[in-house]
C-alpha cells in the first residue's frame, strides 16, 4: 500500500522519499500531458521551510525559482517576464499572458490583494482560521484555457507565535513543478511572517495527484543517483517589514531582465539578505550573457555561503 505522508527537513530529502515511493507504488495514468505514475492524496511536511532550494545537479535551480517568485510578487501575468526564466511557460500561454498566473490572483491590483487582505485579518485576529487565499476558482472549470492553476488554496495559521502554511494542490509534478512551488510558497510564508512580526512555522503541502511524467523518468533517475549532499538552508529573512526591500528587489529584477540599468546591486541601505537575492538575479543575467568575470565578482560580494554551490556550478558551465 502506498504511503500518503512524507516528512523531512529539506526539499531534497522530501523529493527523494516521494520519487522512490512513486517508483514502488505509483499507479499509471494517462493525463493530457502524457503518461505518468501517480500517488493520490499525498501530504508533504517540510520541517524547515528555509531548506527550500535543491542542492542537486539536476534540480538546483535558484535563479528560475527566484525569478518566478518575482513574477508573483509583481502581480504579473506577462508571458515574456516568466519566459526569461522558464521558457516552457510559452506552451500554455493565451497570447502574451497566462490565464492561470498566480501573481494577479495573490497580489492583484490596489485594493484587491488577497495576500494583503489575509495579512490585515491576521493582524486583527491572530487566531483566525479564515486566512485563506484562493487560487483555483469556479471560472477555471467553466472556461477553456491551457493554463489553469494547480494550486487550490493557501491557508495561513498563527499558532504558538509561529506562522504555518498549509497548501492544497489539485495536481503537482514532483520533478518539475514541486521544487518551484515549495520555494515560492515558503518564501511568501516567510514574507507574511515578517510582515506580521511572528516567527516562521512549518510548511505542509497537500496534493490530490502527485505524479512523475514518463518523459522525466531518466531525469528523476539521475536525481536519485546523485546521492545526498549537505543542504544549507537559506538565511532567515531580516526581522523587519519586508515590503520596502521587495520593491527594491522588483525594480532590480526588471532592470536586469530588460537591461535598462547596470548599477542596481550596491545600494547602501539594502539588507544583505535582499542584496544577495539581487546578486543572484544579476548572476543569471551574466550567465545569459556568458560573462564569467561579472559572475566571479558578484560571488565575492555574496553575504551568505548558502548560494556558493549554485554560483560555482554556473561558473563551471561557462568554462
Amino acid at each position: 500500500m502506498p504511503r500518503a505522508y512524507f516528512s523531512d527537513a529539506t526539499l531534497d530529502d522530501l523529493m527523494r522519499q516521494v520519487i522512490t515511493e512513486i517508483y514502488a507504488h505509483g499507479l499509471p495514468i494517462t493525463p493530457t500531458r502524457g503518461p505518468a505514475l501517480e500517488l493520490a492524496g499525498v501530504l508533504l511536511n517540510l520541517r524547515n521551510p528555509r531548506a527550500r532550494l535543491s542542492r542537486t545537479e539536476t534540480r538546483g535551480k535558484p535563479y528560475s525559482c527566484l525569478g518566478e517568485l518575482c513574477w508573483y510578487l509583481a502581480a504579473s501575468d506577462e508571458l515574456s517576464f516568466i519566459q526569461y526564466y522558464l521558457p516552457k511557460y510559452g506552451d500554455n500561454a493565451d497570447g502574451g499572458c497566462l490565464h492561470g498566473a498566480y501573481g494577479p490572483r495573490l497580489f492583484g491590483s490596489a485594493g484587491a490583494s488577497q495576500f494583503h487582505t489575509v495579512s490585515d485579518l491576521l493582524r486583527r485576529k491572530p487566531a483566525s482560521r479564515r486566512a485563506v487565499v484562493q487560487l483555483f476558482d469556479a471560472q477555471d472549470l467553466q472556461q477553456a484555457h491551457s493554463d489553469i492553476p494547480c494550486t487550490c488554496t493557501l491557508q495561513f495559521l498563527i499558532r504558538e507565535g509561529r506562522l504555518n502554511l498549509y497548501t492544497s494542490m489539485r495536481s503537482n509534478d514532483i520533478y518539475l513543478g514541486l521544487p518551484h512551488d515549495i520555494f515560492c510558497f515558503t518564501m511568501i510564508q516567510e514574507i507574511l511572517a515578517r510582515t506580521l512580526s511572528v516567527r516562521l512555522g512549518s510548511y505542509r503541502h497537500f496534493v490530490g495527484s502527485l505524479h512523475l511524467y514518463e518523459r522525466n523518468r531518466s531525469d528523476a533517475d539521475h536525481f536519485l543517483s546523485e546521492g545526498w549532499q549537505s543542504t544549507i538552508a537559506m538565511p532567515p529573512m531580516p526581522a523587519t517589514d519586508p515590503w520596502r526591500d521587495i520593491s527594491h528587489l522588483l525594480r532590480a529584477e526588471m532592470a536586469l531582465r530588460t537591461k535598462t540599468s547596470a548599477s542596481i546591486v550596491n545600494a547602501a541601505d539594502i539588507p544583505s539578505y535582499w542584496a544577495d537575492l539581487i546578486r543572484l538575479l544579476h548572476i543569471f543575467r551574466a550567465k545569459k550573457d556568458r560573462d564569467s568575470p561579472t559572475i566571479a565578482a558578484l560571488e565575492s560580494q555574496m553575504s551568505s555561503a548558502a548560494y556558493t554551490p549554485f554560483i560555482q556550478t554556473t561558473l563551471s558551465a561557462l568554462r
